[in-house]
């Protein structure tokens, strides 16, 4: 199972929200470059950034810190947030982003979508944001009527490959994953990559993960807490 540690960006800050509230934040490093060498240096070659203000915004604004990253340190990024576009896409790969996570554009410009899927593939990540069951987007803000089991099929008959899954009532909780979603996702859709996303808060959250054969789990709050450290983290990806 490949770990990914997050960095969220607001205002050019790594934060974290709690439950995806923009009223409850928590700033852990002014500095998002210094943050991403912490995980480069303890191995990591891929981490995962988004942007909120573009998720709220619905444009990408904190592309300036995410190249500095890329050209500083030289590791692999993939983002998401503000993403609307086909144009978009194609900017944030052609600025050195190894992958782009869409929520919005994938339910609201589907043509767009279908076309950065059809062309790039092994780029493209379906951020699947789930809050109340229904598929989330604009910032977690608005939600989707179409079921995730229909949405997903279509997307995978369309070529998708891999697909990021945050149970927003988990996120930024400490409260441990939702085991049974990520279950029923892997056994149900076996030909995505399934990388789980929210809620972890311990070694025994990641072992749990590991022996379910999810793919990979995105970390953020565990590590910036101090409940996971960077070389247990680490340790997966060997």
């Amino acid at each position: 199972m490949q770990t990914i540690p997050a960095i969220d960006l607001l205002n050019g800050q790594a934060v974290r929200l709690h439950k995806g509230s923009y009223e409850e934040v928590t700033v852990y490093d002014k500095s998002p470059v210094n943050q991403a060498k912490k995980f480069k240096e303890a191995g990591f070659d891929h981490i995962h950034v988004v942007d909120l203000n573009g998720a709220k915004e619905g444009r990408f604004v904190n592309l300036p810190h995410i190249k500095e990253i890329i050209s500083e340190l030289g590791i692999s990024v993939q983002t998401g947030g503000g993403i609307r576009t086909f144009e978009d896409v194609e900017m944030l790969l052609e600025a050195g982003l190894s992958k782009v996570i869409c929520s919005y554009m994938a339910i609201k410009n589907e043509k767009d979508w279908l076309k950065a899927l059809d062309l790039y593939p092994q780029n493209m990540i379906l951020g699947m944001d789930l809050k109340d069951g229904k598929i989330a987007y604009s910032g977690w803000l608005e939600t989707a009527e179409e079921s995730i089991e229909s949405f997903l099929s279509r997307m995978i008959d369309n070529g998708l490959q891999e697909v990021l899954c945050t149970d927003i009532s988990k996120d930024g909780t400490l409260s441990g994953p939702n085991f049974d979603l990520y279950q029923d996702l892997h056994h149900n859709f076996t030909d995505i990559r399934l990388i789980a996303s929210g809620g972890v808060s311990s070694m025994e959250d990641l072992n749990k993960l590991n022996d379910a054969n999810i793919e990979a789990v995105v970390i953020g709050k565990a590590y910036y807490e101090g409940r996971i450290s960077l070389e247990e983290m680490a340790a997966f990806n060997k």
